[in-house]
């Protein structure tokens, strides 16, 4: 079963027409790469996975998408629930200025799910998960402010941990970072598709080559390919592809 499917998406911004088509459908625990030029509509079909588009005015949505065979867009379904089962992570980390510990348990708190009983191994699972927890489990009452980009980011992957998400979204998540850590965050990456599908959008190319099991190139609103990324990559079917890969253009 797909863990995410667009059928026929069209968003529009006004009468800016943002998204054209997309069909989409990307299988459980994979890592799926979106690539194109800029404004070709990678983040705003990633946002429009979790109805981050509903905070802007104007916009407009037909077509389906469904997570887990559920159609998020259906007036009965709670935006807050569906942000539980599908976290996002943005391009600078943006940890709460609390201590490490309140940030991993902040969505739990929230969503009104934690024993006091349960929050010491929350702390430790979520951080055990995003690789940290031998760092830090000195310093969990300590600002997150003070980590390094690196440790910001994957603590805010760790936040998203305890309300049990099915799917990451990543918008250019190592684009704040440098090379060594950005390879830290790509292991990391590898680690967490055993457990999570993972849909990230990014301009860096050789991290989609490198990553992901599955590539999609935008152009101009329309998700104009898709399929394995060693193919996209290799032998792809369109020429304009073909073109930005090589870096004729974008």
């Amino acid at each position: 079963m797909a863990a995410i499917e667009t059928i026929k998406l069209n968003l529009y911004y006004g009468e800016f027409h943002a998204l054209i088509n997309v069909d989409l459908s990307v299988p459980e625990n994979t890592i799926t790469s979106l690539i194109g030029p800029s404004g070709c509509g990678k983040s705003t079909l990633l946002r429009s996975l979790n109805r981050m588009n509903d905070y802007i005015e104007g916009v407009k949505i037909s077509g389906q998408i469904l997570i887990n065979n559920m159609d998020i867009n259906d007036s009965k379904l709670d935006a807050v629930e569906l942000r539980k089962n599908v976290g996002m992570v943005f391009q600078r980390p943006n940890p709460f200025p609390l201590s490490i510990s309140e940030n991993i348990l902040f969505s739990p708190k929230i969503h009104g799910s934690l024993k006091k009983s349960d929050q010491d191994s929350i702390i430790e699972e979520c951080l055990r998960s995003v690789l940290l927890w031998d760092v830090l489990k000195d310093k969990l009452h300590t600002s997150a402010m003070n980590l390094s980009l690196e440790q910001q980011q994957r603590l805010c992957i760790a936040r998203l941990l305890p309300v049990k998400p099915k799917i990451l979204l990543m918008d250019e998540p190592c684009s704040a970072l440098d090379p060594i850590a950005t390879e830290r965050i790509e292991e990391l990456m590898r680690t967490l598709k055993e457990n999570y599908t993972i849909l990230i959008v990014t301009h860096n190319m050789q991290q989609a080559a490198r990553v992901s099991d599955l590539t999609g190139f935008m152009l101009l609103g329309e998700l104009s390919e898709f399929g394995r990324t060693p193919d996209i990559f290799t032998n792809p079917r369109n020429p304009k592809t073909d073109d930005y890969i090589t870096g004729r253009f974008g």
